[in-house]
């Protein structure tokens, strides 16, 4: 069956290009949104009318709905959502400008949650339809330097998680996808942008955090391509998972994660069950 997409954050090269490639070979049809949407225009013609551009700047609630009823003026609806606009910005808990963790919130979860909230009365007048969050490695385990990425990311999983049971009934399904490094544009900035953390104490951290960015920068072990066509694959399956690590090195350091904090759990169970009132209360 041809699947209509509605898929943010379009760029030359990054995830969102790789998820409408990835639907377009398998016969389907794409709404990509850009906030420069001349970008993708040539890209686009290669595919005649089965693909459809869209100025969208997803902070901005009234062109998302624009964007949302030109999907369904272009193609009848959408079956599958990919909120995949983001951006991660590097700086200490206690150093990052108020604005910038704001900024940061709106486009990395208050957007997500706009859009879906614009796409799902279709999909629930329907009974069915996929939403796809595009989360990262850092919402499970949390990266120095990028606390305020991480909390944005940690706080799409848990609405991703609440979300699933809210919406399973009525026929929709629902995947958070947790990439690793991998080979877009996303580390590029951060050889033109200096560090400007505004307490000294984290500047050697921080300092670290973008000679890191910037030596991996056009070497992440990621591949877009094959990370889209993973998770179209991991949709088809029967059940499909609850959510995706995508690349090897991230998929290592969440299991680490998760199996620390699972021994951490169990070795205070003790002072957990302690905290309830006794049978005599």
């Amino acid at each position: 069956m041809t699947r209509r997409w509605f898929i943010t954050g379009g760029t030359p090269g990054g995830f969102g290009m790789a998820f409408a490639e990835a639907a377009l070979e398998a016969g389907d049809r794409v709404v990509l949104t850009a906030r420069r949407p001349a970008e993708l225009r040539e890209w686009a013609q290669g595919y005649g009318g089965r693909v459809h551009v869209v100025e969208l700047d997803v902070t901005d609630a009234a062109q998302i709905h624009a964007a949302v009823d030109a999907a369904h003026q272009r193609f009848g609806g959408i079956d599958v959502l990919v909120n995949n606009a983001g951006r991660g910005w590097y700086g200490s808990i206690e150093g990052m400008a108020d604005a910038q963790v704001r900024a940061m919130f709106e486009l990395n979860f208050f957007a997500v949650l706009a859009v879906t909230r614009a796409v799902l009365p279709e999909m629930r007048r329907r009974g069915n339809g996929w939403i796809v969050n595009m989360s990262s490695v850092a919402g499970l385990t949390g990266v120095a330097g990028f606390g305020y990425y991480s909390a944005t990311k940690a706080a799409v999983e848990a609405v991703t998680e609440v979300l699933r049971e809210e919406v399973a009934p009525l026929g929709i399904n629902v995947l958070a996808v947790e990439p690793g490094a991998f080979r877009t544009q996303a580390y590029a900035g951060f050889a033109e942008e200096p560090v400007t953390e505004a307490v000294s104490d984290y500047r050697p951290l921080l300092e670290s955090v973008r000679a890191v960015m910037v030596e991996q920068d056009g070497h992440q072990p990621g591949d877009p391509r094959r990370g889209a066509r993973a998770v179209i694959a991991a949709m088809a399956q029967q059940p499909p998972p609850h959510r995706l690590v995508l690349g090897g090195a991230g998929f290592d350091d969440v299991i680490a994660t998760f199996e620390k904090t699972l021994a951490d759990l169990r070795a205070n169970e003790t002072l957990s069950r302690g905290a309830d009132f006794t049978p005599q209360q």
